[in-house]
């Protein structure tokens, strides 16, 4: 068992390294992802079907999180480009427009309707029910999917919301800092879902994620520690954010993807988890 974990996370490796200088050279682009920058966690070929990690409660935070996300983006789909743009530009984060409002000076240069600095922060939240495609919104949702429902089960409904929206919010703020000056909306998910990924990986290191990884031509299956599958994706967010220094000024005008609301938003879920009441709750079948 451990020559077969061993063997896999060498996969896992060499499959990183080659996505890192891919992605490096190549932003994903589509109508909508060419002029703003996603939060979304659908890099790799390496997809997480499902964890062997029982529940005990509905957890119908999670279901009302997906449905809300859907709709949203069934409306964006609804959308002209320019009218498109213009909800990315009113309800995502614009970075500039946040600096300005946290400055105090005037806030809405993109023309969105959310006037003073109070709108302006609103966005912290709005901006994570946006999605730029397909695969930005099935990515985030096939993770909130295979993650949320536990870290719902451990923290109960109500501080289950309050962390992933405060995840989300401060992962926003992560991205921010790094680019302050930035026209560019930034939107997605995924800051606020790699912080549930941050929890389950402390709470939960055991538990066996059902991964579909392809070889070559075929696809193939592996139960992989949870300390193993969400502690290499940690690394590839903080690699690709140091990665992403470099090429700031490439991103501004086209689009990439928010690497470091991705590593933050983790850290964030590890840090928030535990005050909030993660480890509270009985039960120790997958801890160390």
């Amino acid at each position: 068992m451990i020559g077969k974990l061993y063997r896999v996370s060498f996969l896992l490796l060499i499959r990183g390294v080659a996505e890192s200088l891919w992605l490096k050279s190549r932003w994903l682009k589509s109508r909508w992802l060419k002029n703003v920058i996603p939060f979304t966690n659908l890099q790799s070929t390496v997809v997480p079907l499902k964890d062997d990690n029982p529940i005990s409660t509905t957890p119908i935070v999670v279901y009302g999180l997906l449905a809300l996300n859907i709709a949203v983006f069934f409306h964006e789909m609804t959308l002209s480009e320019a009218a498109l743009q213009q909800f990315f530009n009113t309800w995502a984060i614009v970075p500039a427009e946040l600096t300005s409002s946290f400055a105090g000076g005037a806030v809405s240069p993109s023309g969105g309707w959310l006037n003073g600095a109070e709108g302006e922060w609103l966005t912290l939240i709005s901006s994570q029910f946006l999605h730029g495609g397909f695969l930005h919104l099935g990515g985030n949702m096939l993770y909130l999917w295979v993650f949320g429902n536990n870290i719902e089960d451990q923290l109960g409904h109500f501080k289950f919301l309050v962390f992933y929206l405060a995840c989300g919010a401060l992962a926003g703020l992560s991205q921010w800092f790094f680019d302050p000056a930035s026209m560019v909306p930034t939107l997605g998910a995924s800051g606020a879902i790699a912080g549930i990924m941050g929890a389950y990986i402390i709470r939960f290191p055991r538990a066996k994620i059902v991964t579909l990884i392809p070889i070559f031509l075929f696809f193939t299956t592996f139960r992989i520690p949870a300390i193993f599958f969400l502690g290499w994706w940690f690394v590839q967010q903080a690699l690709y954010s140091f990665m992403s220094l470099g090429a700031t000024a490439d991103v501004g005008s086209s689009g990439g993807v928010a690497y470091w609301a991705h590593a933050a938003g983790f850290v964030f879920g590890v840090v928030l988890g535990p005050l909030l009441g993660l480890f509270a709750k009985g039960g120790d079948q997958y801890r160390w």
